[in-house]
């Protein structure tokens, strides 16, 4: 009787990957993020989006953080159909107060956050002699103070916890500058620099601090480019096509999953081999 027919076959090998997964210190990938509570900012739409239902997928509850009530409450809902939890973040990630309300707010109503991805960014382009102290600013308060900020925020509980991922959504553009960036590229430089101070200050208390650096995804952005620009763009792609926030998506679980347990301090560059 033992074991013979699909069903006997089914359970020995459920059971047979689950006592590897245990000889070999891998966790199911099913489950890599089983609830666990996750923050996602700038996850109305784009990559943020795409980062929130993928840790949902993985088995993540999420507090999901847009500038407006309509973009988030339409990402938790899509989130709470996967069967997950899913809070739903008007915020500003610029404003110290509101985000010091919103990461009260979390911890009181999720009980604990184990993981932060600071997503949240815009950009305001033009050339530098053309550009106002007002863009300059709207983007380094956005990009690189509201990272700053959210981080700050929750320090403490990952600290207390002895545990946590910080994942911060850098670019290409912070590592290799481009023409009429420079507020962005600025931004984005200077949270890698960010990424890997966090890096060796929480380390010794368990908690890991990364960027992922995408180069051009398929987002509403691009979308704005015309066919030359886009031609052009392909041309440095040695893999010859726009990526998908899905990538990005999957470069974040990675670092926020059981896989990423011992890197910290370090860049993940996703961008079909654009920078090398």
């Amino acid at each position: 009787m033992g074991g013979a027919g699909p069903w006997g076959c089914e359970l020995r090998s459920e059971r047979s990957s689950l006592l590897r997964g245990r000889e070999t210190g891998f966790a199911p990938r099913m489950s890599q993020l089983e609830n666990q509570v996750a923050v996602v900012t700038g996850a109305g739409r784009g990559i943020g989006r795409a980062i929130a239902l993928r840790f949902a997928q993985a088995g993540a509850d999420v507090v999901v953080v847009s500038r407006t009530v309509e973009n988030s409450e339409k990402t938790a809902a899509e989130i709470r159909a996967l069967g997950r939890k899913a809070w739903a973040l008007a915020v500003d990630v610029s404003d110290p107060a509101a985000i010091a309300t919103a990461a009260e707010t979390v911890l009181q109503q999720a009980g604990r956050v184990d993981i932060l991805v600071n997503n949240a960014g815009v950009t305001k382009d033009g050339l530098l002699m053309r550009m106002s102290e007002s863009d300059w600013d709207t983007v380094l308060n956005t990009n690189l103070r509201g990272a700053f900020l959210f981080t700050k925020a929750l320090t403490r509980t990952f600290l207390k916890q002895r545990s946590g991922r910080i994942i911060n959504l850098a670019s290409v553009i912070g590592l290799i500058g481009n023409a009429g960036q420079a507020n962005y590229a600025a931004s984005k430089a200077g949270l890698i620099g960010f990424t890997k101070s966090v890096a060796k200050e929480f380390g010794s208390r368990g908690v890991t601090c990364n960027a992922i650096a995408p180069g051009f995804i398929e987002t509403d952005m691009t979308a704005a480019l015309n066919e030359a620009q886009k031609e052009a763009i392909l041309k440095q792609i040695p893999l010859g096509s726009l990526g998908q926030a899905s990538d990005i998506a999957e470069a974040a679980l990675y670092l926020a999953g059981p896989g990423g347990r011992y890197i910290t301090g370090q860049v993940l560059t996703v961008d079909g081999g654009m920078v090398m």
